[in-house]
């Protein structure tokens, strides 16, 4: 009988992190991580040993290429990094246990690149209103691209702004003004 109550605890507590994976799989779409790298990132978080691709592969019943294809996109945010044991011959993975550090990395990488694409089109586009602006002759026109050159320099005064609070949060001073949870570590 005792047998029976172990199975049935853990079949609940992996339900319970399975629950839990399916969650996180689900909200990395606000990084623009896709469910199936999100549920990869949560199989390897909660497991206790690094995994190689097979392992990863076995564990979600996803293709080896899937799986490569994940953690490249995980390691390029800082989320999953190599791993080593003596005699293992493949390659072995384990999430970054330091959220906050994965945190900072993906917003920034991620942030600046948007911000930097958005400055960009702000700066051709005031050029190219710039240019019809000194060939046309109609002055409503005229007032029309003067008004909108304005709301995109505005635009650029935020981004700039922008790329200043993102180099806080990527060179980790943004923690001293939202410190970090303390938590404490095990013994």
């Amino acid at each position: 009988m005792p047998d029976i109550n172990k199975n049935q605890e853990w079949t609940k507590y992996e339900e319970t992190i399975e629950k839990f994976i399916q969650v996180i799989a689900k909200n990395m779409g606000v990084y623009g991580i896709t469910s199936s790298v999100g549920r990869l990132y949560g199989t390897l978080y909660f497991s206790d040993e690094p995994m190689t691709l097979d392992n990863m592969r076995d564990a979600l019943e996803m293709s080896k290429t899937s799986m490569s294809t994940g953690v490249r996109t995980l390691s390029e945010m800082k989320m999953v990094e190599p791993s080593f044991k003596k005699g293992v011959r493949k390659d072995l993975y384990k999430s970054e246990e330091d959220w906050y550090k994965s945190f900072t990395s993906l917003f920034g990488n991620r942030w600046r690149h948007y911000t930097e694409t958005n400055m960009e089109e702000a700066d051709e586009t005031i050029a190219e209103l710039q240019l019809i602006y000194k060939k046309t002759e109609d002055e409503d026109l005229r007032e029309k691209i003067q008004s909108d050159i304005d709301r995109l320099e505005y635009a650029k005064s935020y981004y700039r702004w922008l790329m200043r609070f993102i180099r806080v949060v990527e060179s980790g001073e943004i923690f001293k003004y939202v410190p970090k949870e303390e938590f404490p570590e095990d013994d």
